[in-house]
């Protein structure tokens, strides 16, 4: 999606030239290439085996992805051939995109073998642009990958600079300058595309920016002029993060990496602090809080904290959070210790400030919402439970146990005259219990029926009340005819019949609940 650009949006653009480096080095099966030997991987295309990467020293012998090991060979017989691994590559980038969330929530894969980060207010936290870009690079060289690293207003204007151009940043205002200087191959067209506009003189993005561009349209397609302007930076299309960024984040980073748990829910404290002035100028609370641990090492654990209703109170959450750390079945390892928190909240309601009266009463569900927090955070949210309403035909089917701090759901409980009679009963079996019932005529209901080998002689019937199978759940499902019955004892039952008569197999009788 297009959008207006803001002068205040960077991004920073991480290209691996050689993204199985790592892989190749830390397998135990694979021994290193020797320091003479340049690297190569290699994989099958179109019959042929071709390179899809080469190390530095391949690169600087000519050797480039896409060309046949033959051809590979005869320019540099000593190749270190190694078979490409593309899912082993896949899982390594992700993880390295998992660990990266640690500069910025809004980060994408950018393939093949680079990561988009959308770095817009987030470089202050590292000592500026500079800083950031430090940073990034220490943290790939430490599982040992290379990088070359770019930053741009724009996404297609950084990964250009990475991957065509000699990388670092680009000032505010010189997208297009610095873009201009890089060759035509940054454009990413097809072969056939790109030998036509060599041979017709263009060598640069500038010499295409300086030509018209309906010609450039009407021979290279009607999206050739889009994709000049966004690698130009006039154009803006945003990246899409692997996971949805929250709207309320609070981040730390720490001079020294903390082990002690009184440090670490000293930084939660100061998070919790601040995301509530966040929450406070929305007007809003959230019901859901996240802390993400990110350990020395490149561990991040996240720690999930739900509540029943909206909250912001620091001290209350704070409380919560001493629960919910000290309850985990696998306790928090801080290894050489955390060198980065961060807390996010979602699921953001409205939450007015409450004006105080001499006169008012305690809020009843407001202390019960509290006890549900404390023993969810201690025991887990699956271990509190509610009841809610579900949509079903069927009675042991109409309802379900769903976490306490669940929200509720829009359809509420039936509503039903206190002073009627009811027409559930209290008391439902898990599974409807068999009976022998004698009816004096089809589709009546039953005179006499045995249960638990006593006989009950019905002298009220109420009914039958249809309640048709879900077909679509259990085609062999058959229908159900209730009735309220009441037996010369005063013992009142809710019996149904599955099945019609005549039909094959005959119907059965069933007790299904108990009045009171």
């Amino acid at each position: 999606m297009r959008r207006a650009l803001s002068s205040q949006r960077r991004h920073l653009a991480v290209w691996f030239p050689f993204l199985p480096t790592d892989r190749l080095r830390r397998t135990p099966s694979a021994e290193p290439a020797p320091p003479d030997r340049p690297l190569v991987l290699t994989d099958k295309d179109r019959g042929a085996l071709r390179l899809t990467a080469a190390d530095a020293q391949a690169l600087a012998l000519g050797l480039s992805p896409g060309m046949t090991l033959a051809d590979a060979r005869a320019r540099v017989p000593n190749l270190d051939v190694r078979s490409h691994d593309v899912d082993a590559d896949a899982r390594l980038l992700k993880a390295v995109l998992a660990d990266f969330d640690r500069f910025t929530p809004m980060a994408a894969l950018d393939h093949p073998h680079g990561l988009m980060l959308d770095v817009t207010g987030c470089a202050h936290l590292f000592g500026g642009e500079a800083g950031l870009m430090q940073a990034v690079r220490s943290r790939a060289e430490r599982v040992g990958l290379q990088t070359r690293l770019a930053m741009a207003r724009t996404p297609q204007t950084a990964r250009a600079l990475s991957r065509f151009g000699p990388g670092g940043i680009a000032p505010q205002g010189r997208d297009a300058d610095l873009a201009r200087r890089l060759p035509i191959a940054a454009m990413e067209l097809p072969s056939r595309d790109h030998q036509a506009l060599r041979r017709a003189g263009l060598k640069t993005l500038g010499d295409l920016d300086d030509r018209p561009r309906a010609p450039l349209a009407a021979r290279f397609g009607a999206d050739f002029p889009d994709r000049l302007d966004r690698l130009m930076g006039r154009v803006d299309v945003r990246i899409t993060p692997h996971r949805p960024p929250p709207p309320v984040i609070a981040d730390r980073i720490v001079a020294e990496p903390i082990a002690e748990t009184d440090a670490v829910h000293a930084v939660i404290a100061d998070l919790l602090t601040d995301v509530e002035h966040q929450l406070e100028t929305r007007g809003q609370g959230a019901r859901r809080f996240i802390l993400a641990l990110y350990r020395l090492d490149g561990d991040i654990r996240r720690i999930a904290l739900q509540t029943a209703r909206p909250l912001r109170d620091p001290a209350a959450l704070r409380r919560l959070f001493r629960e919910r750390l000290a309850a985990l079945s696998r306790p928090i390892d801080p290894g050489f210790g955390f060198d980065q928190l961060r807390l996010s909240a979602d699921q953001l309601r409205g939450l007015s400030p409450e004006q105080a009266a001499f006169d008012r009463r305690p809020d009843a569900s407001a202390a019960l919402d509290a006890l549900i927090d404390q023993l969810s955070a201690r025991l887990g949210p699956e271990a509190v439970l509610r009841i809610e309403p579900f949509a079903s035909h069927l009675p042991e089917r109409a309802w379900r146990r769903v976490p306490a701090q669940t929200a509720a759901v829009s359809a509420p409980w039936p509503r039903h005259d206190a002073d009627a009679a009811p027409l559930r009963p209290l008391h439902l079996f898990d599974r409807p219990q068999p009976v022998e019932a004698i009816a004096l005529a089809p589709d009546s209901p039953p005179a006499r029926f045995t249960w638990r080998r006593a006989t009950h002689r019905v002298v009220y019937a109420e009914g039958p009340e249809r309640i048709a199978a879900e077909w679509w759940r259990a085609p062999r499902h058959r229908v159900r005819d209730y009735y309220r019955v009441e037996d010369e004892e005063g013992l009142r039952f809710w019996l149904f019949r599955a099945g019609e008569y005549g039909a094959d197999p005959p119907p059965r009788w069933y007790v299904h609940g108990l009045f009171a």
